[in-house]
């Protein structure tokens, strides 16, 4: 992971973090990124979620530079 990918990483969990409305769930999502690109997996509750998050990734990495793996959890 380089310093550039590590910042891109920091960044899109700083903005997640301070969105309150999102679930537990959703805070807790990996973010992986690999020379510029970001890959985002793991469980989130609802569609949107999953919608959020990978905008916040977008407006951090930019467009065409998110795969968004996330899947959204049954309810227990």
């Amino acid at each position: 992971m380089n310093p550039a990918d590590r910042t891109t990483t920091k960044q899109i969990r700083k903005s997640i973090m301070q969105d309150k409305s999102l679930s537990t769930y959703a805070h807790n999502i990996k973010i992986i990124t690999q020379d510029g690109k970001v890959t985002l997996k793991g469980p989130v509750r609802t569609e949107d979620d999953k919608t959020s998050l990978e905008a916040k990734a977008v407006a951090v990495a930019g467009a065409g530079n998110v795969t968004n793996q996330l899947e959204i959890a049954p309810k227990q």
